[in-house]
C-alpha cells in the first residue's frame, strides 16, 4: 500500500510540479524522490519535523485536488493503455507494416516527452 501511494505521489508530482511553491517542491523532492526522512528535511530547512510532515501531507492533498480537477495523470494512463492495445493489435494483425509501426511508435514517443 505504501509503495502504491509513493508511486502515485511521484506520478502526480511529475505532472503538477510546476504548480507547487518552491518549498512544497523541495520537500516532496527530498521526501519522495531522494528518500530523505522527515528529520533530515527538518534539519536541512531548520524547521520542526512536524512542520515538514504537515507541509508534505498538505501538498499531497493539493496534488490530489489538481488531479481531480485536471485529470492529467489519469488521462495519461488511459492514453498509454490505448496505445498498448493498438500496438498489440498491430503486432497480431499487421506485423509487417513498417509504416503503421512507425506511426504508432511516433505517438508513443510524443507521450513520453
Amino acid at each position: 500500500m505504501e509503495l502504491e501511494k509513493n508511486e502515485r505521489v511521484n506520478a502526480l508530482f511529475a505532472f503538477y510540479q510546476p504548480l507547487l511553491t518552491s518549498k512544497q517542491n523541495d520537500y516532496l523532492q527530498l521526501y519522495y524522490a531522494d528518500d530523505y526522512s522527515l528529520g533530515e528535511i527538518a534539519e536541512e530547512f531548520q524547521v520542526s519535523r512536524q512542520a515538514v510532515y504537515d507541509n508534505i501531507r498538505r501538498t499531497e492533498r493539493i496534488l490530489e485536488n489538481y488531479e481531480q480537477k485536471l485529470h492529467l495523470f489519469s488521462n495519461f494512463q488511459l492514453r498509454n493503455q490505448q496505445a498498448d492495445q493498438i500496438q498489440t493489435y498491430i503486432k497480431e494483425h499487421y506485423p509487417d507494416d513498417q509504416n503503421l509501426n512507425q506511426l504508432v511508435a511516433g505517438l508513443e514517443n510524443l507521450e513520453a516527452e
